[in-house]
């Protein structure tokens, strides 16, 4: 999935948002080539978005269309459940992910270097691997001088996008990581500068 691809499903997201009232099943059937599992996880992402802005209705409106549509279309919506982990799971996760973003930014985010690396651990690419992203770039970012937070946010940036089109593993895990880094980067430049 490109980035055209991904801002045709906003498109469609917003189209849909600010329709009047019945008119969202015509909207849906012409734009039936967007509907698939990467628009399902644009729409699970949106409505998060949403919650954290306090805006519950559009987001329980959004996640009843992604289950709705998940149905019609018989994609699964849920990612492979999260596993308990120990604390020599963690620090496993903590390498991996520390490797496959020096990958990311030593490559300069080349498919050729990071997708072999992501093929030998598609069995980390999971929800434990989406909190741990979420938690190493809080406690990163936190830290971080203004140059190095936008250093950290573009290779973040364009790992997720790398992940995100990543042809192995489960498809919605990967979906929820290019999300989850997807925040991470806005949160770093809608943030105020300090």
């Amino acid at each position: 999935m490109d980035e055209q691809r991904l801002q045709a499903y906003y498109q469609l997201i917003q189209q849909l948002l600010s329709c009047p009232n019945g008119e969202e099943a015509a909207i849906l059937q012409a734009n039936t080539e967007l509907l698939d599992v990467g628009f399902l996880q644009a729409v699970v992402g949106v409505a998060e978005t949403f919650t954290q802005q306090g805006e519950e209705n559009t987001a329980n409106w959004l996640l009843s269309l992604a289950s709705q549509l998940s149905e019609e279309l018989n994609i699964p919506l849920t990612p492979a459940p999260e596993t308990p982990l120990n604390e020599a799971d963690i620090d496993t996760y903590l390498q991996f992910l520390l490797e496959v973003l020096q990958a990311t930014a030593e490559s300069e985010y080349s498919p050729q270097v990071v997708y072999p690396l992501l093929a030998a651990n598609t069995d980390k690419l999971n929800l434990t691997f989406v909190k741990l992203l979420q938690i190493w770039a809080t406690n990163t970012l936190e830290e971080a001088e203004p140059d190095a937070k936008q250093f950290f946010a573009e290779v973040i940036g364009n790992f997720s996008n790398l992940i995100r089109q990543f042809p192995l593993g489960n498809k919605a895990n990967n979906m929820e990581i290019a999300i989850t880094g997807y925040d991470i980067v806005s949160s770093v430049y809608t943030s105020p500068t300090s």
